[in-house]
């Protein structure tokens, strides 16, 4: 299975820095630099023969799918991580006071929902959609970010030490199981 995910549009909490999580926060109007980004990710896609189009349950993923062209499926599966407390607040703030366990060991927290039921629902999205042969997913940064921890190392402990911009389109192949 082949699952390419793109992560949404910017929304004014991105461009602040302010964690959104479950925060239902629309994009922004789309600038000349975005749009030329939509046109380079769609060359990017456009022979793939996608199954099905998913996004999360948030207006971002589906305001996102909607300028790719798509009507994409809502999936609370791939909803943005819950981050509590932390929502509304400068995502420095979470960097200085989780440190190193945010960076190393990021499956031992607990912010508005524990970072191991976010790699919960990454397993339990997988094997939902395990007999597809190829998704179109518009997602969120830390949920992706998880995605590409686990495709590499099978959990979510490295999902901090990389980034995943706005608009970034990414494809990871994942072993189909035959049920």
């Amino acid at each position: 299975m082949e699952i390419t995910v793109i992560r949404h549009l910017p929304t004014e909490w991105n461009r602040k820095q302010v964690l959104q999580g479950k925060k239902d926060i629309p994009i922004l109007p789309l600038t000349e630099k975005e749009q030329s980004k939509i046109a380079e990710n769609l060359q990017l896609i456009q022979e793939k023969l996608f199954d099905l189009a998913l996004c999360s349950s948030l207006v971002r993923t589906k305001q996102t799918a909607e300028h790719y062209g798509q009507k994409a499926i809502p999936e609370p599966l791939l909803d943005e991580l819950d981050f509590g407390p932390f929502e509304g607040r400068p995502k420095k703030e979470l960097v200085s006071i989780y440190g190193e366990l945010w960076s190393e060991k990021p499956a031992e927290i607990i912010l508005g929902e524990s970072l191991v039921n976010l790699e919960t629902r990454i397993k339990l999205f997988l094997s939902k959609y395990n007999h597809m042969s190829q998704l179109l997913v518009f997602g969120h940064g830390s949920w992706i970010r998880a995605l590409k921890s686990y495709h590499q190392y099978g959990h979510i402990n490295a999902m901090n030490k990389t980034t995943v911009k706005n608009n970034e389109c990414i494809s990871l192949e994942f072993i189909t199981v035959e049920a």
